[in-house]
């Protein structure tokens, strides 16, 4: 294939794109003709779409219809959008709009809940935003209140605005001192630590010999071990736009529309998809057929991740093969920029 020949199909399957997008319907060669823009007549765009066809990037739903992008279209089509540097004013645009809405984007959870409002808004979409797991996040400070009896109330604070709350009992009556005097030891101590790594030193200093001659520390290790215990979960997810996946139902069985809004309720399920798909910082792009699971070949996934200097997360939309990709894009990484500005100046 010649240069030029390539560069031909490369704009024609471009333009068939973006027409099924807009339109749903398969496209015609003689609409192409003109949307294309290529200067050449009908029946080379006939023959540029049979080897397209061929190539596995087009599909003929009907031998009377025109053609249809496949998965491999799409991908081909997103492949070429990443190539081309987008604008970061849909950055700036949803920072402006959670800090205007939103007098709280210090609290992450409060932040995030509000930014899957507006992806899915703005996409028409599911849109998502996933909250890493509380070990993956960097421990700031503790705070002990006592409630009633040997019971204590947890307020763990991470990096970020993270905040976990937990009872406890601790099997003795502490008074306000003794609680505030450990939990100024373990801030001490552990501020900076992933809260993994917090734990793991924790047991570390629990084998300690002064433990046994320090009452101080032997009372704060003992409140550290309830406070790091059970934070092993997957993370936590906002979704907001379910309902937009019917109106796109005509685009799917209602055995692979049921598989997705099951996943959507139990949320945890979507939470190992998504940690399934995305071991890394940046862009995430699942389209059709590259998911794993044949229920979900359907749908097209896009995400990309945020981060306050330590902690990771994601942020995406989730919706039917037949994608505004590029709008879709710019609007999770944009999403994404403007949440990790937020976390690191609340202000």
């Amino acid at each position: 294939m010649t240069p030029e020949t390539a560069e031909r199909s490369k704009r024609l399957l471009a333009a068939l794109v973006r027409e099924y997008i807009s339109s749903g319907e398969p496209v015609a060669s003689s609409l192409l003709v003109t949307a294309a823009g290529l200067g050449v007549s009908s029946a080379t765009v006939r023959n540029i779409l049979a080897r397209l066809e061929d190539e596995g990037f087009v599909q003929q739903p009907h031998t009377s219809a025109g053609r249809i992008p496949t998965d491999r279209g799409y991908r081909f089509d997103v492949d070429l959008l990443l190539e081309s540097k987008r604008s970061r004013r849909t950055a700036s645009a949803v920072e402006a709009r959670l800090r205007r809405d939103n007098n709280s984007c210090a609290l992450l959870d409060v932040l995030l809940s509000q930014v899957s409002h507006v992806v899915s808004q703005a996409s028409r979409h599911v849109g998502f935003a996933l909250r890493p797991a509380p070990e993956a996040a960097v421990f700031d400070r503790v705070e002990f209140i006592p409630l009633s009896s040997a019971r204590v109330l947890v307020v763990i604070v991470a990096r970020g605005g993270h905040v976990i709350q937990k009872v406890i009992d601790v099997g003795e009556v502490l008074d306000a001192d003794d609680l505030r005097e450990a939990a100024n030891y373990l801030n001490a101590e552990f501020s900076g630590l992933p809260l993994r790594r917090a734990r793991e030193a924790v047991l570390e200093r629990i084998n300690e010999e002064r433990l046994l001659y320090d009452t101080l520390l032997a009372r704060a290790m003992r409140l550290a071990t309830s406070t790091f215990a059970d934070l092993a979960d997957e993370g936590t997810i906002y979704v907001e736009g379910a309902a937009s996946l019917i109106g796109e139902a005509h685009g799917f069985t209602m055995s692979t529309l049921q598989t997705l809004l099951q996943m959507i309720e139990e949320k945890q399920r979507l939470v190992r998809l998504l940690n399934e798909y995305i071991d890394g910082p940046g862009l995430t792009i699942v389209i059709g057929g590259e998911h794993p699971n044949p229920h979900l070949r359907s749908f097209s996934l896009i995400a990309s991740t945020y981060h306050d200097g330590s902690e990771i997360g994601t942020i995406g939309v989730i919706g039917p093969t037949r994608m505004h990709y590029s709008r879709a894009i710019a609007l999770v990484e944009g999403a994404a920029q403007a949440v990790s500005r937020v976390l690191r100046d609340p202000n």
